[in-house]
């Protein structure tokens, strides 16, 4: 089979992913975008709350930056978090001339970017700026990229693909330090294909689903930064996974968020007996960052024996409700709850992935060539806890940073000379005897991880899930070198390796900060700094030169 050739070759076809695609797609370049399932089938699709940007004259950026570092827990980067912020109002714009369809104020009517926004508020924000769809920005988001994008003449996207591992230098005996391509699996056809090109795109988004309990899809499997950490990227801040703190409680409610915007609209946090306990855990209540209501949610659900807790916005009546929460409203009456005559019950769930590869302000790795955007990366924007609605923003603010570099480097190489790869060798492998033991091992992480490195943290804790997450990776290694790849074994074992990372990463952190408590460790240190983890094939003599402390 031939290498497939590209310019560029993009892995991950959410927000991060499509937005980047269509903007590089004006240039003269060819693209190849990969999706492991359906190219909408990520988490960006199933964002509900918006998008943060300063919209309104009563705001300004400087709030923003400051609810930011607030939230992060003073280890968001300066440069990072202003990059963003104010790169905010001319991303909104973007979408909106893409055809993103916002939603409005009462009665206001359609007029483009200077229509009237209906701005709500979200936990950590100190005034209303988060602009959104109804509570389905993602879709809205998602789909309307994906229109442009499949229009674009040089785009080849190819869905159901998942990437295996990243083709560099090292792995071909060269003396230079870049990525030269990768790997991936057809899934459909069983086959795996060798993609080259000279830039190389991870947006695969977050790694939740090394978490029993989640609200992201089945896809949220750390893929990037796992073939990030292979191929000698460092990575950063992985104890920091973000826990949301309303998942509906329900045996068949697989994931089923429940929209900080609920809160922020006027939800209220109840005990089974009606009380509201939120105000005893922050000045904010049920307005305060998502990691404090998370734990406060699991503290009062350990201390009282509750399965779960009960939101409760019925007090604004039907018609608000409907209104506001369409979605939800719908998604909660087919498991038997009506969210505008009832308290629903709720619980925390893995929800976002704070750190990740190492980057600078282009979506630049360690690697040259490489690049990163979106959850998958770590750039210094959410620090020690995301600020709800940031992530959006990150995607699309950054992708257009990465866009540029990108075109720029491309345009520097005209006489480039691709590099012959070698194709995928399958000759001394057999098919899975027992394909029942990746499914196992699957459950097994997914539950230790949930015990003992979930959140609420102590050193006996990480120190069990190391043990047994190592003996896992010797399984695995062992797995996957003697049998043919499949969709299952390469998620397990890149979420293996990120569970491996973040449980490194916790027992590294000798405090509490942000999204990492641990009861050892309860305060938090005067100076803040980042956990980096170094591979052993670190790329060292081509690190990025713009991450340094604010």
């Amino acid at each position: 089979m031939k290498t497939i050739h590209s310019d560029v070759l993009i892995i991950g076809g959410g927000a991060a992913g499509l937005s980047l695609a269509l903007r590089l797609a004006q240039e003269d370049v060819s693209i190849t975008l990969l999706s492991k399932s359906e190219l909408t089938e990520g988490s960006s699709l199933y964002a509900q709350g918006g998008i943060a940007a300063v919209l309104d004259d009563d705001d300004n950026f400087q709030a923003h930056i400051d609810d930011t570092h607030t939230a992060g827990a003073d280890l968001c980067k300066d440069a990072t978090v202003r990059k963003v912020v104010e790169g905010a109002p001319e991303a909104i714009n973007w979408l909106v001339e893409k055809g993103v369809k916002f939603t409005l104020v009462d009665g206001a009517e359609y007029d483009g970017a200077d229509s009237d926004y209906h701005l709500t508020r979200e936990g950590g924000h100190s005034h209303r700026r988060v602009i959104h769809a109804k509570d389905a920005t993602g879709r809205e988001v998602e789909t309307t990229l994906e229109q442009h994008v499949r229009a674009q003449a040089n785009v080849t996207i190819l869905e159901n693909h998942i990437a295996i591992d990243l083709i560099t230098s090292q792995k071909l005996g060269l003396s230079s330090s870049r990525v030269h391509g990768a790997y991936a699996l057809d899934i459909d056809n069983n086959t795996v294909k060798t993609f080259g090109a000279r830039s190389v795109v991870l947006s695969t988004g977050g790694a939740s689903k090394a978490y029993l309990y989640t609200t992201n899809p089945d896809t949220s499997t750390g893929d990037g930064i796992a073939m990030a950490w292979r191929a000698g990227c460092r990575i950063a801040n992985m104890e920091f996974v973000q826990f949301h703190p309303t998942c509906l409680y329900h045996p068949y409610a697989k994931g089923s968020l429940i929209s900080e915007a609920v809160r922020g609209e006027g939800g209220l946090l109840r005990l089974p007996n009606g009380d509201r306990f939120m105000d005893d855990h922050h000045e904010l209540a049920e307005l305060a960052p998502r990691d404090i209501v998370a734990r406060a949610i699991d503290y009062e659900m350990k201390k009282g024996g509750f399965d779960s807790v009960y939101l409760d916005i019925s007090h604004k009546g039907k018609e608000f409700i409907l209104d506001h929460f369409p979605n939800i409203a719908e998604s909660c009456e087919t498991y038997g709850y009506d969210m505008t005559a009832q308290p629903i019950p709720v619980v925390p769930a893995a929800h976002y992935t704070c750190g990740g590869i190492l980057t600078d302000l282009r979506g630049r790795t360690d690697l040259k060539r490489l690049y990163a955007v979106g959850e998958s990366s770590c750039t210094g924007l959410h620090g020690a806890n995301r600020l709800a609605s940031n992530s959006l923003l990150e995607c699309l603010v950054i992708a257009e940073s990465a866009a540029k570099d990108i075109s720029n480097r491309l345009n520097k190489e005209k006489n480039f000379q691709a590099v012959e790869l070698p194709q995928w060798d399958e000759s001394k492998v057999s098919d899975p005897d027992e394909r029942i033991v990746v499914s196992h091992n699957w459950d097994e992480m997914r539950r230790f991880m949930w015990d003992y490195v979930g959140i609420v943290r102590t050193n006996k804790r990480l120190e069990r899930a190391l043990n047994r997450i190592k003996l896992l990776q010797e399984e695995i290694v062992e797995y996957y070198g003697n049998f043919r790849v499949n969709n299952d074994l390469i998620e397990l074992r890149n979420l293996a390796t990120v569970a491996e990372l973040t449980i490194e990463c916790a027992l590294t952190r000798k405090e509490s900060r942000g999204l990492h408590y641990t009861l050892d460790y309860p305060d938090m240190r005067e100076h803040a700094a980042d956990t980096i983890l170094t591979p052993n094939n670190f790329v060292s003599h081509a690190p990025i030169r713009d991450w340094n402390p604010s």
